[in-house]
């Protein structure tokens, strides 16, 4: 009989600002991904898909590494969605075979009393049909394990979250103002006088 994991996670962060509002920089929802895990770990499968091999987790007496196809994109308000669309797991075909992962978050832009916030939420389930001796445990002591689990897989991608996104925000400004200070080239040379 399938075991059922859960955790849920929410996160807020106060953005500084900057010359350009957020919600431009996060309809690239690409930038996102790569400030959830590290870029070695992600595959681009196309358009708003994307395939993050995660870090390999023990839990009890098994060690598996699952591989999750996301599906990322934006809405016009600058609203960031993710949701799994697939989902495998390398080291143990047992557990490939009958195991089933659903994550769903989001993230979205709020201005506050004249202060910009992300705010998101990041749920995460898992089921799976445990191989003995496993099954023969105490379902609480699994559950709590194993949802124990599913929350420091979801504390890991908010403290990248935290970390790297607001870092990732300033460098993408700072590229944009460049861009567009190279674009409004002056007109007249320095020091060259309009001839009269």
């Amino acid at each position: 009989m399938p075991t059922r994991f859960t955790a849920s996670l929410c996160v807020e962060i106060v953005v500084p600002e900057q010359p350009v509002a957020i919600h431009h920089y996060l309809r690239q929802p690409q930038r996102l991904v790569s400030t959830l895990v590290e870029p070695s770990r992600i595959e681009t499968l196309g358009a708003d898909h994307y395939r993050l091999k995660m870090r390999p987790l023990s839990f009890m007496m098994l060690s598996i590494q699952p591989t999750v196809d996301l599906k990322v994109w934006a809405t016009a308000n600058g609203t960031i969605h993710l949701q799994s669309v697939g989902c495998e797991i390398r080291g143990v075909e047992y557990i490939n075979q009958r195991f089933n992962l659903d994550l769903q978050g989001y993230l979205s832009p709020e201005q506050i009393n004249g202060e910009t916030r992300l705010r998101g939420k990041a749920d995460l389930k898992v089921e799976v049909e445990l191989p003995m001796p496993l099954s023969m445990m105490p379902s609480s002591l699994v559950e709590a394990t194993g949802n124990g689990l599913l929350k420091s897989v979801l504390l890991t991608i908010k403290q990248r979250l935290l970390h790297q996104l607001l870092a990732d925000y300033r460098n993408w400004v700072n590229a944009q103002v460049e861009q567009a200070d190279t674009h409004q080239a002056p007109l007249l040379p320095p020091n060259a006088a309009p001839s009269t």
